[in-house]
């Protein structure tokens, strides 16, 4: 049974995500302010995390911030606001979606559902391959990528990855010198099934910048061609 925080301070609102989610079988938790929130990820283990924007005492994007280097599972933001760049942030600081209030609580189930499905399935690869005796190594300078031990090491140092950012590096990486598009990486990353946009695809290559280039701000290894998408360059 999968197991989800809810960090919410609107009762009405926790009470009732609890009861469609529950209704469906997941075990539940409520958290009412960020600074429970943030106690609990730490010290329990969930499954994914449903974390509205505005909390007491520390915003779900402080959470976000604190924590996803840390777990690796579906982070779902929950906000009133519809601005796109209070998506971007959210995005940016490696939240998985976003939920804008009000909702259809079925539609908040089936993204949960659809969210943990994948990441069920980017966990079984990661286990299937993780002790296979050679790995396909892509080297970058300083930088290697293990495809199937799903490692990134740069300069003898194990980078980590949450499963989206590797699983599009990995993309780029077993196809080097190739441009795609953002709406091609979105498709092959995210599926069809993913309630979002090709801004995702942006949000997350300059996650994985930020990780791997020596200077994200002129990126040599993952690079922007303007007008047509991204290019991981390999000589």
């Amino acid at each position: 049974m999968a197991h989800i925080l809810i960090a919410e301070d609107d009762n009405r609102i926790a009470m009732l995500e609890k009861d469609y989610l529950e209704i469906d079988g997941f075990q539940v938790t409520i958290a009412s302010d960020g600074n429970e929130a943030l106690k609990l990820i730490l010290t329990e283990d969930f499954d994914l995390l449903l974390l509205d924007i505005m909390l007491p005492g520390k915003d779900g994007y402080d959470i976000c911030r604190e924590v996803r280097d840390k777990i690796d599972i579906p982070i779902l933001m929950v906000t009133a606001k519809q601005e796109s760049i209070d998506k971007i942030r959210g995005l940016g600081l490696g939240a998985d979606d976003y939920i804008v209030k009000p909702f259809d609580p079925a539609e908040l189930v089936a993204r949960v559902k659809s969210h943990l499905a994948r990441y069920e399935r980017l966990t079984a690869g990661r286990s299937a391959h993780g002790d296979v005796a050679e790995d396909y190594l892509i080297q970058v300078g300083g930088l290697k990528i293990l495809a199937k031990s799903w490692k990134v090491i740069k300069n003898g140092e194990e980078i980590h990855f949450p499963n989206r950012e590797f699983e599009l590096l990995k993309y780029l990486a077993l196809n080097p010198n190739i441009v795609f598009s953002k709406e091609h990486l979105f498709e092959k990353i995210w599926g069809y099934d993913y309630v979002g946009d090709s801004a995702t695809v942006t949000v997350h290559i300059n996650r994985i910048r930020e990780k791997i280039e020596e200077d994200p701000k002129n990126p040599q290894i993952i690079e922007t061609v303007w007008g047509a998408g991204y290019r991981l360059n390999l000589s």
